[in-house]
């Protein structure tokens, strides 16, 4: 990283990290949302399945079958970010660590997004600020 600090963008949805069991069949809301979705990131492991979505897409009742945490927000990095880069998420998260903001990463091939409480928001972005990166949105 050569001590240079990254730019984060806000991204203005509220989001929500779901939770299936593994094998599961996604219901219906849990579909790729297409366009409409803007951010959606699906994992399947051997031991679960996770869904990050828009929270306004979830149904009123999403039934047993899965557990929610809603209110994140995303801070996206500005990419692309070239593979051999090192101390990107290093960068981030220990600032976040030492102000005691929890933080659920996500990284696509180009970029990496940190998933924040809305409540944790705003210390997020001043431990972020105060460590050298720039905030936009």
């Amino acid at each position: 990283m050569g001590g240079k600090g990254l730019s984060l963008t806000l991204l203005p949805q509220t989001l929500a990290v779901c939770r299936f069991e593994p094998g599961a069949e996604l219901p219906g809301w849990a579909a790729d949302p297409g366009e409409g979705g803007r951010f959606w990131s699906l994992t399947r492991t051997e031991g679960e399945v996770s869904l990050v979505c828009r929270q306004d897409l979830l149904p009123g009742r999403t039934g047993p079958e899965v557990r929610v945490e809603p209110g994140w927000r995303a801070l996206m990095v500005a990419g692309p970010l070239d593979f051999g880069q090192t101390g990107v998420i290093s960068s981030l998260v220990a600032p976040l660590a030492r102000a005691g903001v929890p933080v659920f990463v996500l990284s696509t091939f180009e970029t990496d997004y940190l998933l924040l409480k809305e409540e944790d928001l705003q210390r997020a972005e001043e431990a972020l600020v105060r460590a050298g990166h720039e905030l936009r949105g």
